[in-house]
Protein backbone atom coordinates (compact mmCIF):
# COMPACT_ATOMS: atom_id res chain seq x y z
CA UNK A 1 0.00 0.00 0.00
CA UNK A 2 2.80 2.38 0.61
CA UNK A 3 3.87 1.93 -2.96
CA UNK A 4 0.38 3.27 -4.23
CA UNK A 5 0.80 6.43 -2.23
CA UNK A 6 4.48 7.06 -3.75
CA UNK A 7 3.10 6.39 -7.26
CA UNK A 8 0.37 9.02 -6.86
CA UNK A 9 2.58 11.20 -5.09
CA UNK A 10 4.91 11.19 -8.33
CA UNK A 11 2.08 11.96 -10.47
CA UNK A 12 0.01 14.26 -8.47
CA UNK A 13 3.04 16.80 -7.56
CA UNK A 14 3.98 17.17 -11.83
CA UNK A 15 0.57 18.21 -12.43
CA UNK A 16 0.48 20.42 -9.15
CA UNK A 17 3.77 22.36 -10.46
CA UNK A 18 2.14 22.38 -14.42
CA UNK A 19 -0.97 23.88 -12.83
CA UNK A 20 1.19 26.69 -11.01
CA UNK A 21 3.28 27.18 -13.99
CA UNK A 22 0.16 27.67 -15.75
CA UNK A 23 -0.84 30.43 -13.31
CA UNK A 24 2.79 31.83 -13.72
CA UNK A 25 2.28 31.79 -17.45
CA UNK A 26 -1.04 33.93 -16.93
CA UNK A 27 0.37 36.23 -14.78
CA UNK A 28 2.25 37.46 -17.80
CA UNK A 29 0.10 35.98 -20.82
CA UNK A 30 -3.85 36.67 -21.25
CA UNK A 31 -4.82 33.32 -22.14
CA UNK A 32 -8.89 33.19 -23.13
CA UNK A 33 -9.81 29.81 -24.35
CA UNK A 34 -10.33 27.47 -21.15
CA UNK A 35 -9.18 24.26 -23.94
CA UNK A 36 -5.91 25.95 -24.60
CA UNK A 37 -5.39 26.96 -20.60
CA UNK A 38 -5.74 23.32 -19.96
CA UNK A 39 -3.55 22.11 -22.85
CA UNK A 40 -1.11 24.49 -21.61
CA UNK A 41 -1.37 23.11 -18.44
CA UNK A 42 -0.84 19.37 -19.00
CA UNK A 43 1.86 20.46 -21.67
CA UNK A 44 3.80 22.03 -18.73
CA UNK A 45 2.75 19.36 -16.03
CA UNK A 46 4.28 16.26 -18.53
CA UNK A 47 7.32 18.26 -19.20
CA UNK A 48 8.02 18.71 -15.64
CA UNK A 49 7.81 15.39 -14.82
CA UNK A 50 9.76 14.24 -17.77
CA UNK A 51 12.48 16.91 -16.80
CA UNK A 52 12.88 15.51 -13.38
CA UNK A 53 12.15 12.15 -13.69
CA UNK A 54 15.22 12.04 -16.34
CA UNK A 55 17.36 13.46 -13.81
CA UNK A 56 16.38 11.25 -11.43
CA UNK A 57 17.28 8.43 -14.06
CA UNK A 58 21.10 10.24 -14.67
CA UNK A 59 21.48 10.55 -10.71
CA UNK A 60 20.36 6.87 -10.50
CA UNK A 61 23.24 6.36 -13.29
CA UNK A 62 25.80 8.14 -11.62
CA UNK A 63 25.45 6.93 -8.33
CA UNK A 64 24.66 10.74 -7.89
CA UNK A 65 22.23 9.94 -4.66
CA UNK A 66 22.62 14.11 -4.16
CA UNK A 67 20.55 14.19 -8.28
CA UNK A 68 18.26 11.70 -7.74
CA UNK A 69 17.29 12.72 -4.33
CA UNK A 70 17.02 16.34 -5.54
CA UNK A 71 15.07 15.29 -8.57
CA UNK A 72 12.64 13.00 -6.58
CA UNK A 73 11.80 15.58 -4.23
CA UNK A 74 10.66 17.75 -7.04
CA UNK A 75 8.40 14.71 -8.02
CA UNK A 76 6.87 14.54 -4.67
CA UNK A 77 8.72 11.66 -3.42
CA UNK A 78 12.18 11.37 -2.90
CA UNK A 79 12.58 7.34 -4.18
CA UNK A 80 10.65 6.13 -6.90
CA UNK A 81 8.12 3.72 -6.06
CA UNK A 82 9.08 -0.39 -5.11
CA UNK A 83 6.63 -2.54 -6.30
CA UNK A 84 6.13 -6.24 -4.55
CA UNK A 85 7.76 -9.20 -7.07
CA UNK A 86 4.45 -11.28 -8.27
CA UNK A 87 5.31 -15.10 -8.19
CA UNK A 88 4.69 -15.95 -12.33
CA UNK A 89 2.76 -19.31 -12.59
CA UNK A 90 3.11 -22.22 -15.03
CA UNK A 91 0.99 -22.67 -17.82
CA UNK A 92 -1.23 -25.84 -17.36
CA UNK A 93 -0.63 -28.18 -20.15
CA UNK A 94 -3.72 -28.61 -23.10
CA UNK A 95 -6.02 -31.46 -21.91
CA UNK A 96 -4.59 -31.87 -18.23
CA UNK A 97 -7.88 -31.65 -15.76
CA UNK A 98 -7.98 -32.33 -12.02
CA UNK A 99 -10.21 -35.52 -11.47
CA UNK A 100 -10.46 -35.86 -7.73
CA UNK A 101 -10.55 -39.73 -7.70
CA UNK A 102 -7.58 -40.05 -9.22
CA UNK A 103 -5.56 -37.29 -9.96
CA UNK A 104 -3.96 -34.73 -13.39
CA UNK A 105 -4.63 -36.77 -16.35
Amino acid sequence: MPALFVSFMRTAVPFIAGWLLTLAVRAGVEIDSATVTGFVTVTLGVAYYLAFRLLEWLGERSRGTALQTFAGVLLGWARPPSYPKVPVLEPVARGAYLDPGDGVR
